[in-house]
């Protein structure tokens, strides 16, 4: 079951893209990265496989994404509308994990103790930009206050699963995964066994929330 509903929010218009399934016990709200969409690989795999394991997956697109501007705004301001549309994802009486991928993993972790998340998911964290790992954003990750799964590229340039520091999260690497989990040929692992990797280490993670 596929349905989408436009929150207003700070910003201009949200939309959520549901997938649900019967005898929900948990809601997976993921947010897309600052260069992407809901079409991203990762979070279409999550929004097909889940539903049959007792959860809803909500696919959350930002205002600027959703009016088709090309440049993400402040973090300040993805923050702001997030909290907005959290009373809709929140609406169902379940449990509501918060994730995404990249910038979207950032803002599920800046805001999931003030929301009252259950969790959150960070799909290819962005640890620091490519190259500068001086600029860490490991205090947004380790402040998040909750249950935290990290499902990371093992060549991501954003951070690779070494460079994390020791923290109170669990760490799933995907091998050879750049920031879109893409693995190069010669790896000798498909696409299909990639995600593969990616919607089982969910599957088993977002499991231990059930009652």
């Amino acid at each position: 079951m596929e349905r989408k509903e436009i929150i207003e929010v700070a910003g201009g218009d949200a939309r959520i893209t549901w997938f649900g399934g019967k005898r929900a016990h948990l809601v997976l709200a993921l947010g897309h990265g600052a260069g992407g969409g809901i079409e991203a690989r990762d979070l279409q795999a999550i929004a097909r496989v889940l539903p049959a394991h007792g959860v809803t997956v909500a696919l959350v697109e930002q205002p600027w994404r959703v009016a088709g501007k090309k440049v993400a705004p402040a973090p300040r301001t993805l923050d702001a509308a997030w909290r907005d549309l959290w009373p809709a994802l929140a609406k169902k009486g379940l449990p509501v994990v918060a994730g995404g991928r990249s910038a979207g993993a950032r803002v599920a972790c800046r805001t999931a103790a003030e929301l009252g998340a259950a969790g959150v998911l960070a799909l290819s964290f962005p640890l620091h930009p490519p190259g500068r790992p001086e600029k860490s954003r490991a205090d947004e990750l380790l402040g998040a206050g909750v249950p935290t799964l990290v499902v990371q590229g093992g060549s991501d340039p954003f951070g690779r699963p070494g460079e994390f520091p020791d923290g109170p999260y669990e760490l799933v690497e995907v091998a050879h995964g750049d920031h879109g989990f893409a693995v190069p040929k010669r790896a000798g692992i498909t696409e299909d066994e990639t995600l593969l990797t990616i919607t089982d280490a969910v599957t088993g993670w977002t499991g231990s929330f059930r009652e």
